[in-house]
């Protein structure tokens, strides 16, 4: 029997930046306790969330909707392995029996934040501009030049939902948080400690940049990794009361 996380009031504490190696590390731990069944889950995600995505409209937003709720299950499998139970590919599924309401709120709240930035950036630029944006025609220096500053602004506006996103999944799932609440605090949490946020995201760029140089193959492990190395960066961040073993 594992403690019930909703009842436990969260702690966020600010972690030196060399953390972000640590969360890494303790990551690949959580992974090579069962490596075979993160690439079956992996694969298994993938194969759901791939053809769902290449269908025309609906598709894209129904991925980014049900994203939230399979990030969750993966992280309840991350809990699991630290509890020295068993991963199984249930654990993918967990998001579809806990708080989902909320979890697929998280996934809309992120999919309209991005679709106002983007609509934004559209109203920003000109007519001619955008005809040859959507015919992919290539635009004059002038033209290009104007398109830095929204781009930049939306970039800018782009960061905070990312920081409100990252941890939401994980808290809404495992601490039964509403989509709001769980948004907020993990905003809170990569804003307190945004200078190990930012050399772990540089260090998963260089990994996720060799990944790819053999055909893709190193994903199969860095992507598994970069989910681990999520839940044990909360772990650290929140002050949780787990270890890996």
């Amino acid at each position: 029997m594992t403690e019930d996380l909703s009842i436990k009031p969260l702690e966020i504490r600010q972690v030196p930046v060399g953390n972000a190696w640590a969360w890494i590390v303790s990551g690949f731990k959580l992974f090579k306790a069962n490596p075979v069944m993160w690439i079956i889950i992996l694969l298994i995600y993938l194969a759901i969330i791939i053809p769902i995505s290449l269908v025309p409209v609906i598709g894209s937003v129904v991925s980014t909707l049900l994203a939230p709720v399979f990030a969750a299950g993966m992280m309840w499998g991350c809990r699991a392995l630290t509890h020295q139970q068993d991963l199984e590919i249930n654990h993918l599924f967990e998001g579809f029996k806990k708080n989902t309401s909320q979890l697929i709120a998280i996934g809309g709240i992120y999919m309209m934040s991005l679709l106002v930035i983007a609509v934004f950036v559209v109203l920003s630029l000109d007519k001619e501009t955008m005809d040859l944006i959507v015919k992919g025609q290539e635009l004059s220096p002038e033209q290009a030049s104007v398109m830095m500053l929204p781009i930049l602004i939306a970039m800018l506006f782009v960061m905070p939902i990312l920081m409100a996103y990252w941890y939401a999944p994980l808290l809404s799932g495992l601490h039964n948080l509403s989509a709001v609440e769980a948004m907020k605090l993990s905003f809170v949490a990569c804003l307190k400690n945004m200078a190990p946020f930012l050399l772990y995201g540089f260090i998963f760029m260089v990994l996720l940049i060799v990944a790819i140089i053999p055909f893709g193959l190193g994903l199969i492990l860095v992507v598994p990794v970069m989910m681990t190395s999520l839940y044990t960066s909360y772990v650290d961040v929140f002050n949780i009361n787990e270890s890996v073993n």
